[in-house]
């Protein structure tokens, strides 16, 4: 599947895999968090142009950042999963209150500041295989002969989960982004 990556893609893959080995992201495998991280550094590809249309240009992405990161500090549970423990009765923000105030801020977010013992490499973890995967398909549905940035952002707007969710508080989920990429017509726009 990789030989049909663009140049764009790849450099997306690459960059989320440094986010993981500088820490910025949680964990020691990479997830759709860190691709959407990726997706973020991102300038000049069709996925960047994508996210300019709709509002979230280079300057704007700081918020998206900000969100993952609160995300990551709640363990990575999205807003709707919060919800649906709230209704057992069980406040995910006192947990997270608790168990920081014990253990420090971020103590919830998988981040472990003593690597020492993990020697390897990051590897993809669950969530980032479905969005390759997903990725995939997006291109395969759209005709498009490659997969490309905007691809893996199209996946990451289809998958439910955290990313999907913050992107969509900024008005990017998979409807916006196809009449931005294809228009009514399903062909590929410029960008």
């Amino acid at each position: 599947m990789f030989e049909r990556f663009t140049k764009d893609a790849r450099d997306v893959v690459k960059g989320a895999f440094a986010h993981v080995e500088r820490g910025g992201g949680g964990g020691q495998s990479v997830e759709a968090e860190h691709l959407l991280l990726a997706l973020l550094d991102r300038e000049g590809s069709r996925g960047s142009f994508a996210l300019a249309a709709l509002g979230l240009g280079p300057e704007e992405r700081e918020p998206v950042r900000e969100a993952l990161a609160e995300a990551r500090r709640r363990a990575g549970l999205s807003r709707a999963e919060s919800d649906a423990l709230a209704g057992l009765g069980i406040d995910v923000a006192e947990i997270v209150a608790r168990v920081e105030e014990v253990h420090g801020v971020g103590a919830m977010s998988g981040d472990r500041k003593d690597t020492r013992w993990w020697s390897g490499r990051p590897s993809f973890g669950r969530g980032a295989k479905d969005v390759l995967e997903r990725s995939l398909r997006a291109a395969l549905a759209h005709r498009d002969r490659h997969i490309g940035d905007e691809h893996l952002l199209l996946a990451l707007t289809m998958r439910p989960g955290v990313p999907a969710e913050v992107l969509a508080d900024h008005g990017v989920t998979y409807a916006t982004l196809v009449r931005v990429l294809y228009g009514d017509g399903g062909e590929a726009k410029a960008g």
